[in-house]
C-alpha cells in the first residue's frame, strides 16, 4: 500500500508545484525524480547516474528532432507560409461548410506550428471568413481551436507527442505514430467541429475587449496584410509535407514484410526517412521561404535558428526532466506492483488516459501531461498489455487524448482562444473547455476500439 501512497504523493507534489506554486515544470520533474529515489530508498550511489542517464537518453535522439521541428514552425510563421497553407485549404474545400473548413485549416496548420501561435496567426483570417459568410465567430473560433488542438496533441513533429513516443521507445518509428496520429486526429477534429456547430447562432459576449488585442500580439505573428510578399502554396507546404512523407515511407520500408524489398535503394529510403534526417531536409526546405531578394538572407536564417533554439529550450528541458523522472520510476518496484494491480482492474488503455487527463486538468500544460504520463507509464506497458510496437503507439494516443482533457483557466491556450474570440470566461468554458473534453473522451473511445481490432 505504501508503494502506491508514495507515487500519489509524488503526483500531488507535481500538481501543487506547477499549478499552485507556478514552479517551472523542468525543476518540478527533476525534484520529483529525487523524491521518488528518497521514497523508494533507491541506493544513493546510483541516484545521480540514473537521473543523468534518463535525461540524456531521451534527448540523445529526440532532442534534435524537437529543435528542427520548432525552427521549421517558426520560419513558417515568420514568412507567412502558415497563412498561405490556411488559404490553400480554404480554396480546396470551398466556403460551403465554413466551420468544417476552419477545423481542417487548424488541423493542417498545427502540424508544424504550435496551437497557441496558430490561433493568433489565423485569427484575422477566421474573423474575415465569419463576417463574409455570415457565420457566428464563436462557432468559427471553436472549429479553429479544436482543429489546432487535435494535431498539436497527436501528430509529430509537435514536441509533446515526440517526447511521449521517445519515452515509450518509439523514437525510431515516428512514422507509425504520425500515421495513427492522423487517423485519431480526424476523429478528434470531427468531434470538435460537431460541437462548434451548436454555436452557429451565438455571438461573442465580450466585444468591448476587441480593441486591446492588437497590442498583445507578438511581433512575429502578423495578419496577411503585413506581408509584402507571400510564398507559393507549394513552397509553403514543402517543409512539412516532405519530412512527414519521408518518415512514413521509412516506416513502411521497415515493416517485417519488407514491401520495398532489400538493397541500396531501401537503405537510402530508411536513411532519409529517419526523423532526424527528414526534419533536417525540411529545415533546409524552409530556408527557401526566406525572400531570395533579401540582402541579409543569411542573417535572417541565423536569426530564425537562434529564435527557434530559444523557443525549443524549455521544451527540451521539460522533455529531458521527464526522461529522468521516468528512469527513476523504472528502478523502483512501482512498475511491477501497479502493473499487477491495474491488470486485475482491467483498465488497459484507459489507465494512461486517466492519469494524463488528471495531470492536464490540474496543471494546464498539454506537453507536461504528455511527458510526465509517458514517463510514468513506460514501466507498466507489459502489465497493461501494450508492450507491442502498435500497443506503444496506441498508448501515446491515449496519453494525448488525456492531455486534451480539458483546456480551462490554467491553460494558456484557453486564454488565447477566449480573448481573441472576444468570449467571456463563462462563455469560453461552455464553448471551448467543453469542446476539448468532448474531443478527449471521443478520442479515447475510438483508440480503445482500435486496440480491440489491432491488439
Amino acid at each position: 500500500m505504501m508503494i502506491v501512497f508514495w507515487l500519489v504523493l509524488t503526483i500531488l507534489f507535481i500538481i501543487f508545484a506547477t499549478a499552485k506554486l507556478k514552479w517551472h515544470p523542468f525543476l518540478v520533474l527533476i525534484l520529483s525524480a529525487f523524491l521518488v529515489a528518497l521514497f523508494y530508498q533507491v541506493p544513493l550511489d546510483t541516484v545521480a547516474k540514473t537521473i543523468s542517464d534518463g535525461f540524456g537518453g531521451i534527448l540523445g535522439y529526440i532532442g534534435l528532432v524537437i529543435v528542427f521541428g520548432t525552427i521549421i514552425g517558426l520560419i513558417l510563421e515568420k514568412t507567412g507560409a502558415a497563412i498561405v497553407m490556411a488559404e490553400t485549404v480554404i480554396k480546396v474545400l470551398g466556403k460551403r461548410f465554413p466551420t468544417l473548413t476552419m477545423s481542417v485549416v487548424g488541423m493542417v496548420v498545427s502540424i508544424p506550428v504550435f496551437c497557441d501561435s496558430g490561433f493568433i496567426i489565423l485569427n484575422s483570417l477566421k474573423e474575415s471568413m465569419a463576417k463574409r459568410l455570415q457565420v457566428s465567430s464563436v462557432a468559427m473560433s471553436i472549429a479553429l481551436a479544436t482543429g489546432l488542438y487535435a494535431t498539436h496533441t497527436f501528430v509529430p513533429p509537435t514536441p509533446g507527442p515526440i517526447a511521449a513516443a521517445g519515452n515509450l521507445g518509439l523514437e525510431s518509428n515516428l512514422g507509425l505514430v504520425i500515421m495513427v496520429g492522423l487517423v485519431v486526429t480526424i476523429v478528434a477534429v470531427a468531434a470538435g467541429w460537431l460541437w462548434s456547430n451548436r454555436f452557429l447562432n451565438i455571438e461573442p459576449d465580450n466585444i468591448k475587449d476587441a480593441d486591446d488585442l492588437a497590442a498583445g500580439v507578438p511581433e512575429n505573428m502578423k495578419s496577411r496584410e503585413d506581408y509584402a510578399k507571400l510564398p507559393s502554396a507549394t513552397m509553403a507546404f514543402l517543409p512539412i509535407v516532405v519530412p512527414i512523407l519521408l518518415i512514413c515511407l521509412s516506416s513502411v520500408a521497415n515493416l517485417p514484410s519488407t514491401p520495398f524489398g532489400a538493397g541500396t535503394l531501401v537503405d537510402i529510403v530508411v536513411f532519409i526517412g529517419n526523423p532526424l534526417t527528414a526534419l533536417l531536409i525540411g529545415l533546409f526546405l524552409s530556408f527557401l521561404l526566406i525572400d531570395r531578394g533579401s540582402k541579409d538572407k543569411t542573417q535572417q536564417i541565423s536569426d530564425a535558428i537562434s529564435q527557434g533554439l530559444v523557443v525549443a529550450a524549455p521544451i527540451l528541458l521539460i522533455t529531458g526532466a521527464g526522461g529522468a523522472f521516468g528512469a527513476m520510476l523504472k528502478v523502483t518496484p512501482i512498475g511491477d506492483y501497479l502493473g499487477t494491480t491495474l491488470s486485475a482492474l482491467g483498465l488497459g488503455i484507459f489507465m494512461p488516459f486517466i492519469v494524463s487527463a488528471a495531470l492536464k486538468t490540474a496543471q494546464g500544460s498539454t506537453t507536461v501531461a504528455l511527458v510526465t504520463t509517458s514517463a510514468m507509464v513506460a514501466p507498466l506497458l507489459g502489465q497493461i498489455g501494450l508492450d507491442s510496437e502498435l500497443g506503444r503507439v496506441f498508448c501515446v494516443m491515449a496519453i494525448g487524448a488525456g492531455a486534451m482533457t480539458i483546456s480551462h483557466a490554467n491553460d494558456s491556450f484557453f486564454w488565447i482562444v477566449s480573448q481573441f474570440s472576444r468570449m467571456s470566461v463563462s462563455q469560453a468554458y461552455k464553448a471551448h473547455s467543453v469542446a476539448t473534453g468532448i474531443q478527449g473522451v471521443t478520442s479515447i473511445i475510438f483508440i480503445w476500439l482500435l486496440t480491440l481490432v489491432f491488439i
